[in-house]
């Protein structure tokens, strides 16, 4: 499947919409428009890879507590879409075969975050692409990034012919060196911390740039002006109109 980047990518499924990184939420984005979602992959005690953000639980989900310390059935016991609102009460955390499986019926694209807890980058990774090696192609797009460099370098070892994206918060001096060394397929970084400086100097490497998580779309336009290829949003509906 060849690399391709659409303006717009369902930040966490619909985040604003419905509750992030289920697949309600990719329902959601679907719903809306748009051809590509981004979610947050890491790993259960037994080595499930789990489709959710943060570290813990307390903030998407009823439960308490690292997701690294409880196993998968552990992790189905809790509610991930009552903290957002009563109307998505009863879904549940999804495992990264549930969510490509959604997104080969839905025809959509998927940007895979690998988000490894402390000291799991390299397990991780691979836990992932065993995942999507198991599963076989959705017929769709799919990209991998990460703020891992252990986590890319695994990625460009073991599956060398899947997009990487090299995801920058904040920029290392060295960033371009690493980005040649996992052999990057883009740029992704955080628009709320670059100059139109720093934007050209990733855009003067010759890569694709993405941007996170562009909500207004007055930045979006600002955005595409510059170069950048397409944005990560909580609200595509939004951000779709500008594209």
């Amino acid at each position: 499947m060849p690399f391709t980047l659409p303006r717009v990518i369902g930040h966490r499924g619909a985040a604003a919409h419905a509750p992030e990184n289920t697949l309600e939420s990719i329902r959601c984005a679907a719903a809306f428009g748009v051809a590509m979602v981004e979610i947050d992959v890491q790993l259960s005690r037994d080595e499930v890879p789990v489709v959710i953000h943060d570290a813990t639980l307390e903030r998407t989900t009823t439960g308490r507590g690292p997701v690294i310390d409880l196993t998968w059935q552990e992790l189905q016991a809790f509610d991930a879409g009552a903290p957002f609102g009563r109307p998505f009460a009863g879904e549940r955390i999804p495992d990264l075969p549930s969510v490509l499986a959604l997104c080969k019926e839905l025809k959509l694209g998927l940007n895979v975050e690998i988000k490894p807890s402390p000291g799991t980058d390299v397990r991780t990774a691979e836990v992932a692409l065993k995942a999507i090696h198991a599963f076989g192609s959705t017929g769709t797009p799919l990209v991998l990034s990460s703020f891992s460099v252990e986590s890319l370098e695994v990625a460009r070892d073991l599956a060398p012919d899947l997009p990487r994206g090299y995801l920058i918060w904040d920029r290392p001096a060295d960033w371009a060196d690493i980005a040649d060394r996992v052999k990057a397929a883009s740029i992704n970084f955080d628009h709320e911390r670059e100059t139109p400086e720093s934007i050209a100097a990733y855009k003067a490497t010759g890569r694709p740039l993405l941007s996170y998580t562009v909500n207004t779309a007055e930045r979006a336009r600002e955005l595409f002006a510059l170069g950048v290829a397409g944005v990560f949003t909580d609200f595509p509906g939004r951000i779709l109109r500008v594209a």
